[in-house]
């Protein structure tokens, strides 16, 4: 399938879940913490996910609640119950945990450090390198790169008012990532430093 990578906006949208299994409890868990309105099909119950938001209903009504679903999460053990949520979810978007080429949308392994958001998606493959990709990253993105994040939407926000030319913005950007001396102050976490510098620097614009 042509997958590509999207990031989607689910404040209040409804969101069902099939299945309470670990798949189903912690993609749950993120659409709650996302703001999603969330409605599990299953026996089973969480005390967490009722305390974060989440209603449980019986297999029973489970056309009511696709009509109701925005996006659909399909991971139960039962292959029929899967099977059944599928058939009814017409063109929702769905994920199906249990193969994903039956459905039309990703749930990939995400992560963030920082403002910053990593998703892998290994087609499947393999989880284990999805883990292992996971702790490679966070090896190599340190605190001072999320400072410098910060300094350069700071940064930007200023030459906004200043500088009309996107291309002229951009350079003065790479100056300031290249600094040698606000390097010095995010190395050593100085962020407010390492601004009030930058402040100095762009004074003197036209």
């Amino acid at each position: 399938m042509g997958w590509t990578p999207l990031y989607l906006d689910v404040q209040d949208n409804n969101v069902l879940i099939i299945g309470s299994g670990e798949v189903g409890k912690r993609r749950a868990q993120r659409f709650l913490s996302s703001g999603a309105n969330v409605i599990i099909i299953s026996k089973h119950t969480s005390d967490k996910l009722k305390k974060m938001g989440a209603l449980y209903k019986p297999r029973e009504e489970l056309k009511k609640w696709v009509d109701w679903a925005d996006l659909m999460v399909v991971a139960s053990g039962d292959s029929q119950l899967n099977q059944e949520a599928t058939f009814l979810s017409e063109d929702k978007l769905i994920n199906r945990a249990d193969f994903p080429e039956y459905g039309n949308l990703i749930i990939p392994s995400s992560f963030s450090i920082g403002d910053v958001q990593f998703s892998i998606f290994t087609q499947g493959k393999s989880p284990l390198m999805a883990k292992e990709l996971r702790k490679r990253i966070e090896s190599v993105v340190k605190k001072k790169d999320i400072f410098q994040l910060e300094l350069q939407h700071f940064t930007r926000q200023l030459l906004k008012k200043k500088v009309t030319d996107q291309k002229k913005r951009r350079n003065y950007l790479y100056q300031i990532l290249n600094d040698k001396k606000i390097n010095e102050f995010l190395d050593k976490g100085k962020v407010n430093e390492a601004q009030d510098y930058v402040t100095q620097l762009l004074e003197n614009l036209n």
